[in-house]
């Protein structure tokens, strides 16, 4: 259990946390959200003693102990990986060492071997000789294979690094444990793992993470940042969203009767509880979410942007034909007979996480960015195309403001005015429609991009990972307008939900070939026929 107690937290004039006072529970598992600002990883940073509020405190259980997910990946450099992670344990890891360094001894004395078996007392009370099993396991389970256990931290890539990190914060079963965007740098089977390692840990979980199906398939309770405060909500984020949501619309509707509005609320609690699969969260929402009241019902201040795709022309029969197209980058191989025929109202999630560079080539290729070295490609007559890299440093080099930059892509018809209500809707109102594109954020940079694949008005989107940088609700905010949109779609992401919610048809490119079904996400994570043309395919 951990409490926060009046805590406050100000830079300058700015309010971050005002007056906040909150209970963490044992055998509970919270998502903290809030828009981009909001405060979500200082929160976690106050909670793990990291930044002193200006005033309150943070109080952990009576011989509790707190572990978080580090983000330093430079810190253990000089150390093994199986050392990094029983480091999480800093006692356990100080008794491990003081008694190698003992037992290493030449002249053994008898002082020595008093303390030595004081060290074997304390080392066995904390399950210390299983630690090298316990760590290799959730090694094991990240992805982190058994050649790689001795060797040092900087002999790794980024991504084993994060994982190696990852695990641990897990080790040792901590009483508190913090995961600031544990997802990033995980691979779908990784993800899957740490999902089910979560729904067994008995103690308590904070966890920050842009990942709206991880939320929802970990979370029972989410923790709101909004107007300076944390406020508590039983249930997922989905529950979240569209309760608030709800909330908001009824609000808006002043006339509506209150007990018509509290009969809307049963009901869509109701709904909520009944889906609740069997999974130990799952379960525990359930039963609370069967004894909320309207007063317990969420309020959010969250804004969201206006995203919705409209096309200029609907598309033809033929939309788009690929023969055996072909392409090095650095002199290695990227794409090699590469063919696919894309048919009209497909949206077509191209997934993998052994080959972004295949994906991003491919779709730079289509977008006529890049040229192939082999093989060609041709568009429907109808058709007309609009692309978002996942690299847009090219679009931001001279230092206009933001006007001026969506005035070069608004109709001609249209002035400045147009230029500032179109930002506005995307949530660049007032003085921010003035803001140089050079101090422009990754997430803002992003609602840019997509504002200007609106303006373009054509009928098949190339989304090379749109959902990087931003927060959770322009996250929904694409998705709903994705969902919405009638047309073409060729994409990646490593939102689960968002492809899940958008595609019709999975294509994975491997070394071997391509896979490719028509068949939702989910079915295809789980099907045996794909897994085993997977291996064949990877080999």
């Amino acid at each position: 259990m951990i409490n926060a107690n009046n805590v406050a937290l100000s830079y300058g004039k700015r309010v971050i946390f005002q007056d906040v006072t909150i209970k963490f529970t044992p055998g509970n598992c919270y998502g903290l959200i809030g828009a981009n600002g909001a405060g979500k990883s200082t929160f976690l940073k106050i909670l793990a003693g990291e930044i002193e509020p200006d005033r309150g405190e943070v109080s952990l259980g009576a011989r509790e102990r707190l572990a978080m997910l580090r983000q330093d990946h430079f810190a253990f450099d000089e150390e093994t990986v199986l050392h990094t992670v029983i480091m999480g344990h800093a006692r356990l890891y100080e008794l491990m060492m003081e008694r190698e360094a003992i037992y290493a001894k030449v002249d053994f004395t008898d002082e020595d071997g008093i303390r030595s078996g004081e060290l074997e007392a304390e080392f066995g009370e904390m399950n210390g000789y299983e630690a090298e099993s316990e760590a290799g396991t959730l090694l094991a389970g990240l992805g982190i294979g058994e050649n790689l256990h001795h060797q040092k931290m900087k002999d790794l890539e980024g991504g084993e690094k994060v994982r190696v990190l990852l695990a641990q914060a897990l080790f040792g079963n901590p009483d508190v444990l913090l995961l600031d965007e544990p997802t990033n740098n995980l691979d779908i089977d990784s993800i899957t793992w740490l999902e089910h390692f979560l729904e067994r840990f008995t103690n308590t979980v904070i966890i920050v993470s842009h990942d709206r199906y991880f939320l929802n398939q970990v979370c029972t309770h989410m923790a709101d940042i909004d107007f300076g405060r944390v406020t508590v909500y039983v249930g997922n984020y989905d529950f979240w969203y569209e309760a608030s949501q709800l909330v908001l619309q009824q609000k808006q509707n002043e006339n509506k009767k209150v007990s018509t509005k509290a009969q809307e609320l049963k009901d869509f609690i109701q709904r909520f509880s009944s889906n609740a699969s069997k999974a130990k969260q799952a379960t525990s929402r359930k039963k609370l979410l069967e004894k909320l009241t309207i007063e317990d019902m969420p309020v959010s201040s969250r804004k969201y942007p206006f995203i919705q795709f409209k096309a200029s022309r609907s598309c033809g029969d033929n939309i788009l034909e690929i023969t055996e197209l072909g392409k090095e980058v650095d002199g290695v191989s990227v794409l090699e007979n590469f063919s696919l025929t894309v048919n009209k109202g497909e949206k077509i999630a191209f997934v993998g996480s052994t080959n972004s560079l295949a994906k991003s080539t491919l779709f730079a290729i289509l977008a006529g960015d890049m040229a192939p070295d082999s093989g060609s490609f041709r568009w429907g007559v109808t058709m007309s195309t609009s692309y978002f890299p996942k690299e847009n440093n090219a679009f931001f080099q001279d230092n206009t403001n933001l006007v001026e930059w969506l005035s070069r892509f608004t109709p001609v018809t249209e002035g400045e005015s147009f230029a500032r209500g179109f930002l506005g809707k995307m949530l660049f109102s007032g003085e921010e429609a003035l803001k140089k594109t050079s101090v422009l954020s990754g997430g803002e940079r992003v609602r840019c991009m997509l504002s200007r694949m609106m303006l373009s008005e054509a009928n098949a989107l190339i989304l090379d990972e749109p959902t990087n940088h931003l927060d959770l609700e322009s996250i929904t905010a694409l998705n709903n307008a994705l969902i919405a949109f009638p047309e073409v779609v060729l994409f990646t992401s490593h939102d689960h939900q968002f492809v899940s919610s958008v595609a019709n048809r999975i294509v994975e490119i491997l070394p071997g070939g391509i896979i490719d079904q028509m068949m939702p996400f989910d079915e295809y994570l789980l099907d045996e026929r794909v897994a085993k043309l997977r291996l064949e395919l990877s080999a």
